[in-house]
């Protein structure tokens, strides 16, 4: 095989609780974890010497700046592959919109070069690798529902969330990770969302009862700064969305339908009313 595609798919955060700053800066979490139908694209194919990555996106570094080249890298001295690597990607997820959408292309770098060379890593072994890029690709190696703790890098599998209909907005703006979590008062935060009850409600397969215990504390930080992330909640809402929340550190917002319908005209109607966001009608994956 000299060549392999892969999808490298989006995630939103259904619950996302911060419990304590620890003392290397770092923030402790505990997070349900849910890949959506949205991916990126990545062809890798093999070449003789070194690592390069092209992508459609020219804002995207391709250096060792970029996750994916980080991932190979690693990859390549783990395993001690002689040769090299041409990754080109096809960016579709939203960037820098809290949807881990560079922890997910490192993440399919990962399994491609496992893939390509036939190393036969098990997904334990790339996640183990994963958290040497970033706290949430391990997950992204993982995918499906899951529960995040610690930094983000602990997981437990969960059921499959149930179906339903995800409207995803992100706004045209880019919101700092680190000016989110730096601005958190992670002491003073006065209402945690029911990380636990939501776990239980999946396990349960109640759609109502992970509606019911959707939050973020991020929201506190994030919304106060960029008033759009409110408005785009309370108009998905209008539009018949049982509830919605930020992902991640936003700013990207999204809405659960589970009527079909209404979630296309809520699609047709967010799409029309806010033409600088880019929009999706997607579903868990």
């Amino acid at each position: 095989m000299n060549s392999y595609q892969i999808k490298a798919y989006a995630k939103i955060n259904l619950g996302l609780d911060v419990v304590r700053r620890l003392e290397n800066g770092y923030h402790e979490v505990k997070m349900v974890m849910q890949a959506v139908g949205i991916y990126d694209e990545l062809t890798l194919t093999r070449t003789e010497e070194g690592i390069t990555v092209t992508t459609d996106k020219e804002e995207l570094p391709t250096d060792d700046n970029n996750l994916i080249y980080k991932a190979a890298k690693i990859m390549m001295e783990t395993y001690h592959i002689e040769g090299g690597i041409h990754i080109h990607l096809k960016k579709n997820i939203p960037i820098a919109a809290g949807m881990a959408g560079g922890s997910t292309d490192a993440a399919a770098t990962f399994k491609g070069i496992n893939r390509l060379y036939d190393l036969d890593c098990t997904l334990e072994e790339l996640m183990k690798l994963g958290v040497k890029v970033g706290a949430d690709v391990p997950y992204c190696v993982l995918g499906g529902t899951a529960l995040a703790e610690g930094i983000g890098e602990k997981l437990t599998s969960l059921n499959p969330a149930p179906d339903c209909y995800v409207l995803v907005a992100k706004p045209p703006i880019n919101v700092s990770t680190k000016y989110v979590y730096e601005h958190l008062d992670a002491e003073g935060i006065e209402e945690h969302p029911d990380i636990d009850g939501m776990v239980e409600a999946i396990w349960e397969e109640s759609l109502q009862g992970i509606l019911d215990r959707m939050g973020n504390v991020l929201e506190n930080v994030t919304e106060k700064k960029y008033p759009i992330i409110a408005e785009l909640k309370n108009k998905m809402k209008e539009l018949g969305a049982l509830n919605s929340l930020m992902s991640g550190s936003g700013p990207t917002v999204f809405g659960i339908f589970i009527d079909e319908r209404i979630a296309r005209e809520a699609f047709e109607a967010l799409k029309k009313e806010n033409p600088e966001c880019q929009v999706f009608l997607t579903g868990f994956y």
